[in-house]
């Protein structure tokens, strides 16, 4: 009999959930909008609906071996999301065992980031990396750490945020209410933020200029940056400086043999990677030169989540 894993990623605008073999393939992939769930218990009470329903569509002579479930400020030790700002779900949400008591199956649930990480681990070019890091460059920047084939989680559960490290305290005001953070500079986010700084300063010629602030995105500016332009080379010359150094002092504490970057900025492919690697070694302690490789992540990007997410069954 196929054992099957069910991958679910929670975010605040949408909710993805797939099917997903043990080998990889994700068989069946559904979504719906998130925005209109007030409390978790209308989310839970929807969702067990939706999964009964894709149940029914399952390969014949399979079965369900458990539920893994990405979501913000997950917690792996408890199953719960806690202070979620992007999901207006107040205070500690026992979400793992409010869906196992609806559907009577194992669940696991982790932060979004440590969920991917784990996807890469397992499906991706981790498989053999017994220490490696995970950096997601999105909106914000996500993170996950591997030391000697084991996640770090830390002992409350939410170890590894490097996106929300303080590159400078008195920096870019953050999400979090502190000023600084490494995702407020390194992120999709962040590079336009880097490139409205820019062109109040500048008066550089660039094609920038001819877009409204507020439309401004982080694609532009990559496509901007394919063609040369100089606020936009400007502007991922010192987003890869910040993530650079950053990297570099958390390769002091964990020591990995590589470091993987998924989505976002990372798929601006050598205009993130080269620099971000010249800088990092630049500000690496001499005892770790030239041994990191930067890579990136064999996870596809559509399906990543459900991957991740449903690669806590497996793990």
């Amino acid at each position: 009999m196929q054992k099957l894993a069910i991958g679910i990623d929670i975010g605040g605008t949408n909710v993805s959930y797939g099917i997903v073999t043990n080998e990889g393939e994700v068989i069946l992939k559904k979504s719906f909008p998130f925005k209109n769930f007030k409390t978790a218990e209308i989310f839970i009470d929807f969702l067990t609906k939706e999964l009964k329903n894709t149940f029914k569509d399952l390969p014949k002579g399979s079965s369900i071996k458990g539920i893994g479930i990405g979501a913000p400020n997950g917690n792996f030790y408890t199953g719960t999301i806690e202070y979620a700002p992007n999901l207006n779900w107040e205070g500690i949400i026992p979400l793992a065992d409010m869906l196992n008591k609806t559907l009577n199956y194992p669940v696991k649930l982790t932060n979004d980031a440590n969920a991917a990480t784990i996807g890469e681990m397992i499906y991706g070019n981790a498989k053999n990396i017994k220490n490696f890091m995970f950096i997601t460059l999105g909106t914000g920047v996500g993170s996950g750490f591997v030391a000697n084939g084991e996640i770090i989680l830390g002992h409350d559960g939410f170890a590894g945020e490097l996106g929300h490290a303080i590159f400078d305290p008195n920096g870019r005001q953050c999400n979090c209410g502190r000023k600084g953070c490494l995702e407020t500079y390194a992120s999709a986010s962040g590079i336009v933020r880097t490139v409205l700084e820019l062109l109040s300063k500048s008066d550089e010629p660039s094609v920038l200029r001819e877009i409204s602030l507020d439309e401004i995105s982080s694609k532009m500016i990559y496509e901007a940056a394919l063609e040369e332009d100089i606020i936009a080379l400007t502007a991922f010359d010192y987003t890869s400086y910040v993530l650079g150094i950053m990297l570099a002092n958390a390769v002091a504490i964990t020591s990995p043999e590589a470091i993987f970057l998924f989505g976002g900025l990372a798929n601006a492919g050598d205009l993130i990677f080269k620099p971000t690697k010249k800088y990092m070694e630049e500000y690496l302690l001499n005892i770790y030169k030239n041994k990191i490789d930067i890579k990136a992540s064999a996870l596809p990007e559509n399906d990543a989540a459900i991957l991740g997410a449903a690669a806590l069954v497996w793990e």
